[in-house]
């Protein structure tokens, strides 16, 4: 959609972008506080995530969630939070009609809970059931364990599940003084905002009853470790084996190289005609493989995952093998290219038709590191990637020799072990011999 980007830094140290879409029938706003589950020690590890469900829940002007909810509501408006690791973002969604009192009630939200205890029993019980549910999600319960193992702040549903009953109350309400000042705020608010809606949303956010605090909460420095062995997590009810191979960069990845990897990652996985998933297919292999990439505070990570028979693991993986080490040696066709940037120019086009998928192509990296991005770029930076700029990241993201394979079901570890040994030798690039 056609959008105008305003960042604004507010008085009480606040920051955030106004995305100015004329005309829309709808406004969206998310807002974002450093406040996820590596600030609090593992056996209070779901505080945070109990202080989400909590806190757009009774306050200083509705004493009951169910009050505070029905006001929220009565005219359509959506609303809803996430916790993850880093961050705690609370989201609306309303009719242009009424943008100005769904603000407000989010703001009276996150100004003045009330945090009782008869609703912090009955969201333990819901989170409770929330978590069981996530735990039945095997790739889930896979890349949590994994990332446990790299080093990174996680813990699995399971041990959450397990840690719960040491949160109180006074943990919440704790949490939530430490995090939950104005400096350490950034929010994306995008709908028709003419200037004198952007200045009552700056008068509204910078009159925010909360703690001036001490600047953004700082990301922690994560450094990812090598795995030397499989992890692997028997499941003796999975007939098919769940896989993630994951490969670290000491770096964060620069925005030309974001968009390299992207374009490969298009090119070997996300269509049925890619290079890894078109050919497992072909041969029966494999319903669906998966890839992707991440960043955290100091590095950079490329991944690839599915589930597959174990009978068909070998052939599976001798493909991702041979395609990985072909993107290496700069085997890449040029209209190969071009049909990746023409695919990536389509996806780029769709992501934006509504008001929410605009706010959100701006809101996950402005809320990482405070950046912009250039919406408008986007075209021009994906028809500069080159097949050297390609072969030149791909290699890179093995060059540190930082990774490790991860299996859950019920395999032979002689079949895991040796998928480990065949994998290895991408990234020490030696030669070998693919049955």
């Amino acid at each position: 959609m056609k959008h105008t980007v305003y960042e604004v830094k507010l008085n009480n140290g606040g920051q955030g972008l106004l995305i100015n879409v004329a005309d829309a029938s709808v406004m969206t706003m998310e807002l974002n506080f450093r406040a996820g589950e590596y600030l609090v020690s593992r056996s209070k590890w779901e505080t945070p995530h109990l202080m989400e469900h909590l806190l757009l829940g009774a306050n200083k002007a509705y004493p009951k969630a169910r009050a505070f909810q029905a006001e929220f509501e009565k005219n359509g408006a959506y609303s809803n939070a996430s916790t993850g690791t880093y961050d705690i973002t609370y989201e609306a969604e309303c009719a242009d009609f009424e943008w100005d009192r769904i603000i407000k009630l989010m703001i009276e939200g996150i100004s003045h809970p009330l945090f009782l205890e008869d609703e912090f029993q009955a969201e333990a019980g819901n989170v409770r059931e929330e978590l069981t549910a996530r735990s039945n999600n095997h790739f889930r319960h896979l890349s949590l364990a994994l990332r446990e193992q790299y080093g990174f702040y996680v813990m699995t549903d399971q041990e959450r599940l397990k840690e719960m009953v040491n949160v109180t109350t006074a943990d919440v309400k704790k949490h939530y003084k430490s995090t939950h000042s104005t400096s350490n705020l950034r929010f994306v608010i995008a709908g028709s905002l003419p200037v004198e809606r952007r200045r009552v949303i700056k008068r509204l956010l910078n009159n925010l009853e909360l703690p001036a605090g001490n600047g953004r909460i700082e990301l922690p420095p994560e450094k990812p470790i090598k795995l030397d062995k499989p992890l692997y997590i028997h499941n003796p009810t999975v007939d098919n084996l769940y896989f993630y191979i994951d490969t670290f960069l000491k770096r964060r990845l620069r925005d030309p190289e974001v968009d390299a990897l992207g374009l490969i990652n298009t090119m070997l996985t996300e269509t049925l005609y890619s290079r890894i998933l078109g050919k497992a297919r072909e041969r029966g292999l494999v319903y669906h493989v998966g890839s992707g990439f991440g960043q955290a505070s100091t590095s950079s990570n490329w991944w690839f995952g599915a589930q597959v028979m174990p009978k068909n693991a070998n052939a599976l993986f001798n493909i991702i093998i041979r395609e990985l080490r072909a993107v290496f040696n700069g085997k890449l066709k040029e209209e190969d290219v071009v049909d990746a940037k023409q695919y990536a120019l389509g996806r780029y086009q769709r992501s934006g038709q509504t008001v929410h998928g605009t706010a959100t192509g701006y809101s996950f990296r402005y809320f990482f590191d405070d950046e912009v991005e250039d919406y408008y770029k986007m075209p021009e930076r994906i028809k500069a990637v080159t097949r050297n700029r390609i072969t030149s990241v791909s290699q890179e993201m093995f060059t540190d020799d930082v990774w490790g394979f991860g299996a859950l079901g019920q395999a032979k570890e002689r079949q895991l072990n040796q998928l480990h040994d065949k994998l290895e030798y991408l990234w020490t690039n030696k030669p070998q011999k693919l049955d």
